[in-house]
């Protein structure tokens, strides 16, 4: 099978001997849409320029459709590249700046033409064909740069924050709008976001990237309730993070004997008996139960020993989401969220004490750093 893109341990070292990108391997099919995922500064932005040919290679290879094009400039190359404040011309109207790749080309003007009215029309910009991009809205300009990226037909679109200047709910407009028209169009994506919702809402797999280094590379919802790493579990949602040794391995579950007790989960990575690991539980596995005579026990038997004791320190409500900040021993805090359903305003008083409580299955342990 023939790959759309394909990165083998590639990396990227600057001139004064700092490494950019560190040993990246990455293999995308025809109509993937990738996230590349990190903090500022963890090589994502810089990975997406080596695959569009804005930035030079210092070791591996990129291929594009089985092709090695390390050497190739951009204009050579079958990708199309959206920057975040766009890259428009400010003295052309929109339709100059959509065909402007096609005439750099030099595509036949008619058949120039025809290729800008569809993506026009695809893009909904008929109403603001004419009109220069300085007078339009962010969405507006956002759509026009897109625009401009599909009509040459690359077979790879790449977009680095193309979101970012966008307010919230314009933000989340577009992005419904993005992953349907990536779906309805079948050309590959690779999206480069500092935004986890973005991220997990948008992609087919997700690129978690740490100091130039690739931590995991997962579908979102495997991302998000299986870490593979201290990073991750920690980059990703919001985990409560046990530290402990493991003291027992079967079928796939690991035990960990913590500070707060013996906990358990599910075995993710080279756990090993003895070894030093984590206990990873998101904040939306977590049950709260007030902290009665008798309750411990019959809570435990229903979550297979996963309880640990806590004290409300804060509870808020903020919109339909309640936010709890619990205290556990040894001066621990841990902050927890859900729907208001589930922590109801008033159930969970501040100086209240509590359990929390979870299932193994919803648990993932794995090795510590």
């Amino acid at each position: 099978m023939t790959l759309d893109l394909e990165l083998r341990t590639v990396g990227k070292v600057y001139d004064n001997g700092t490494p950019a990108v560190i040993d990246f391997d990455l293999a995308v099919t025809k109509g993937e849409f990738i996230a590349f995922l990190g903090p500022s500064g963890c090589g994502k932005t810089t990975t997406l320029r080596m695959i569009a040919g804005f930035e030079s290679i210092s070791s591996g290879d990129v291929l594009i459709r089985g092709a090695r094009v390390n050497d190739l400039p951009p204009e050579r190359r079958p990708t199309s590249m959206i920057f975040q404040n766009y890259a428009l011309f400010p003295h052309m109207n929109v339709r100059r700046n959509i065909g402007y790749g096609l005439e750099v080309k030099g595509l036949p003007k008619a058949e120039r033409d025809a290729k800008v009215d569809r993506i026009i029309a695809t893009l909904g910009l008929d109403d603001v064909a004419d009109k220069r991009p300085d007078r339009l809205s962010g969405g507006q300009r956002q759509r026009i740069a897109l625009a401009r990226g599909l009509v040459v037909e690359p077979d790879i679109l790449l977009l680095d924050e193309p979101l970012g200047a966008l307010d919230a709910n314009l933000r989340k407009a577009i992005q419904n709008e993005l992953k349907l028209l990536q779906k309805t169009l079948g050309i590959t994506f690779v999206f480069v976001t500092h935004a986890q919702s973005e991220a997990l809402s948008l992609s087919d797999r997700i690129v978690v990237m740490n100091q130039g280094r690739i931590e995991q590379i997962s579908p979102p919802h495997a991302l998000y309730t299986r870490p593979n790493t201290p990073f991750v579990a920690q980059f990703i949602g919001r985990n409560t993070i046990l530290d402990g040794e493991v003291r027992g391995l079967a079928n796939g579950a690991a035990v960990v004997e913590t500070p707060l007790g013996v906990l358990s989960g599910a075995a993710n990575g080279p756990v090993r008996e003895g070894g030093r690991a984590q206990v990873v539980v998101p904040a939306e596995a977590i049950e709260v139960h007030a902290a009665v005579p008798g309750a411990r026990e019959s809570v435990a038997a229903k979550t297979g020993g996963n309880v640990v004791a806590g004290r409300i320190r804060r509870a808020d409500v903020v919109g339909h989401v309640s936010h709890l900040s619990v205290d556990l021993p040894g001066g621990r805090a841990v902050a927890l969220e859900a729907h208001v359903d589930k922590y109801p305003p008033g159930a969970f008083r501040p100086g209240g004490d509590i359990l929390l409580a979870w299932t193994p299955a919803e648990a993932t342990v794995i090795p510590a750093a």
